[in-house]
């Protein structure tokens, strides 16, 4: 699964059957659409600590150092107090960039060196917490519910090799990188017309394809080759594991 406008993005892989991709307008519709032993793995964060160090939580920092020119896609994540220090909903533009430093606040009490938090990552904020509090409700789903990230996915399917053009280039979908992890996905066994099929509504060709990718992870977690970042993976004062899987 990966974030999108619609919600959420799953491209699901059932035995004996072609692959499937759906939107779900909460993360718990897409679980609870699943048999009970089923894998995903999502790109969004899981496992909040109290405090986070140099680089965010730790399995940021160890994914980065592997991906080369595509490190910044990986964001640095703060604490748990920082996440959840905003959760009103935003009525214009002007409450957003304030709620935005008020968590930055926190997220620079919580952390050393303190730092503040990206948009990007305060942009994604509302699922990190969506998962949050399903896993925290339903602790058995952490066992089989696994942080990935894309271009961590990409760099593991693409033979430990970053990939050698960006998805987007200044906000935009990037041609070049789209073809060549569209070019890679096939090239692990997925069907080229389910590739080239237009995204469903409400989600973008680069999301699209971000959750192909962790669906691999997910197979691979399933037949235990996935590899985690760290290994083995950390713990958050919940008991939720803080580690990116590959």
């Amino acid at each position: 699964m990966d974030g999108c406008k619609a919600g959420w993005i799953a491209v699901i892989s059932r035995p004996g059957r072609p692959l499937e991709s759906r939107t779900f307008a909460r993360f718990s519709d897409l679980v609870d659409s699943l048999p009970n032993a089923a894998i995903i793995a999502v790109d969004m964060p899981i496992g909040l600590p109290d405090k986070v160090g140099h680089g965010g939580r730790g399995p940021e920092r160890l994914v980065r150092e592997k991906l080369g020119q595509r490190q910044s896609s990986v964001f640095s994540i703060p604490s748990r107090a920082a996440v959840h220090a905003e959760t009103a909903e935003f009525i214009d533009l002007e409450a957003w960039y304030d709620a935005h430093r008020r968590a930055s606040a926190v997220a620079r009490a919580t952390s050393e060196p303190p730092r503040a938090i990206s948009i990007q990552a305060f942009g994604i904020f509302s699922k990190i917490r969506e998962i949050d509090a399903l896993l925290r409700e339903r602790p058995e789903l952490a066992e089989r519910v696994i942080e990935s990230h894309p271009e961590a996915a990409f760099w593991r399917l693409n033979g430990e090799r970053e990939m050698s053009n960006p998805k987007k280039v200044r906000g935009r979908v990037h041609k070049a990188g789209i073809e060549e992890r569209r070019d890679l996905l096939a090239s692990c066994g997925i069907a080229r017309d389910f590739l080239d099929a237009t995204p469903p509504r409400g989600c973008g060709e680069d999301d699209f394809l971000d959750a192909a990718a962790v669906m691999l992870v997910a197979a691979r977690h399933a037949r235990g080759e996935a590899v985690p970042f760290p290994d083995p993976p950390g713990r958050d004062s919940h008991g939720l594991p803080i580690a990116i899987w590959t």
